[in-house]
């Protein structure tokens, strides 16, 4: 993770509202960035090491960043301990389905569609303390009860949070290509993760990807392809045009400016082997 908790004494990289400025605030020997906020590596070394999908990103944290994830943290943020099962009743107050949305950024392409399907829960993971704190102001800012956040490894809370058919979606838009060759064991997409998730998708759940870096693209479509859990919707079994409910990013906007293709991925969860397809 980016920050720990038994660092010496650092300043913080939080920046004035409006100016850029810095506001520096000297911390001591094991205090925490965020007193009330998320943790510095939630699940410490309860499990064992593997190779990460993600690479964690020290950056500044606006003044607004800051007081969101103090303010609102204990309210709407999830700390990934792997410390039992998560009730995503309790979790969200309602019995609403839930779609899991792996990696989100600066969170506006969440909030959109948070704020265009209110009846959808969103727990929405990253590593990136600016966009979490970015994404619980957009969450308090525009009143969306329907998103938690969460902080830390989704391959913990996958594994060791969720229980079998918990999710009605899983999400995840324009993860790290990991663009050198030697460092493609990284990618998120491969069959370990999809044999996990598949788990956690209830049949008929929709596994939704999209990448703007073709290679990546291509290594997605072979492996949910092959992988006998899922099946492509698209009839000619290829890429889907951009559905309606995945907002344009402004990420997105600029590498379409640049000549980029972005692909999407839009497969199911088929029924288990033991379920007949629904209607049977």
């Amino acid at each position: 993770m980016s920050d720990s908790a038994n660092t010496p004494a650092s300043h913080e990289h939080v920046t004035a509202p409006g100016t850029g400025a810095p506001l520096r605030h000297a911390r001591a020997k094991g205090e925490p960035r965020f007193p009330d906020g998320p943790k510095a590596d939630p699940a410490g070394s309860h499990f064992e090491r593997r190779i990460r999908s993600f690479q964690p990103r020290r950056s500044r944290v606006t003044a607004g960043q800051a007081d969101a994830l103090q303010r609102l943290w204990p309210k709407w943020g999830l700390d990934i301990d792997g410390h039992g099962p998560l009730d995503l009743t309790d979790l969200f107050g309602n019995d609403n389905s839930v779609v899991l949305e792996i990696g989100f950024g600066m969170g506006e392409a969440t909030a959109q569609m948070a704020a265009a399907d209110p009846a959808t829960n969103i727990l929405a993971v990253d590593v990136h303390t600016p966009g979490q704190g970015n994404l619980l102001n957009l969450a308090d800012s525009n009143g969306l009860s329907n998103i938690r956040v969460g902080n830390g490894d989704a391959i913990i809370l996958l594994r060791e949070m969720l229980v079998p058919d918990a999710l009605d979606g899983l999400r995840v838009y324009f993860p790290d290509p990991w663009p050198k060759k030697r460092h493609h064991k990284r990618r998120l997409i491969q069959p370990d993760f999809l044999t996990l998730a598949a788990t956690r998708l209830r049949p008929g759940a929709l596994l939704h990807c999209a990448t703007d870096w073709e290679p990546y693209a291509e290594q997605m479509l072979e492996v949910l392809t092959a992988h006998p859990d899922f099946e492509n919707t698209q009839a000619d079994g290829g890429f889907a045009p951009r559905p309606g409910f995945r907002p344009l990013t402004r990420f997105e906007g600029q590498g379409l400016d640049k000549g980029h293709v972005v692909n999407d991925l839009l497969f199911r969860r088929v029924p288990h082997a033991d379920q007949p397809p629904a209607g049977d």
